[in-house]
């Protein structure tokens, strides 16, 4: 995967926390089995982007050391 930068970190953490949400409604509506693996890939996802969203915008806000501009 290349570097798109934290912008592309920001929506690649929203489609894992999305795709967190969307499996297990899937599981509860009956349309995929509830399995142990996709249960841990659920959460799994959800969590990695709940951290990577974290950081990528704790990256985004953090000031630019040295800018005249933040006294």
């Amino acid at each position: 995967m290349s570097h798109r930068g934290p912008r592309g970190l920001l929506l690649l953490a929203i489609a894992f926390m999305v795709i967190g949400v969307v499996l297990p409604f899937l599981m509860v509506l009956g349309i995929l089995a509830p399995t142990f693996a996709l249960c841990f890939l659920s959460f799994a996802l959800s969590l990695g982007g709940i951290i990577l969203g974290l950081v990528t915008t704790a990256h985004l806000v953090r000031p630019k050391r040295g800018d005249p501009d933040q006294d």
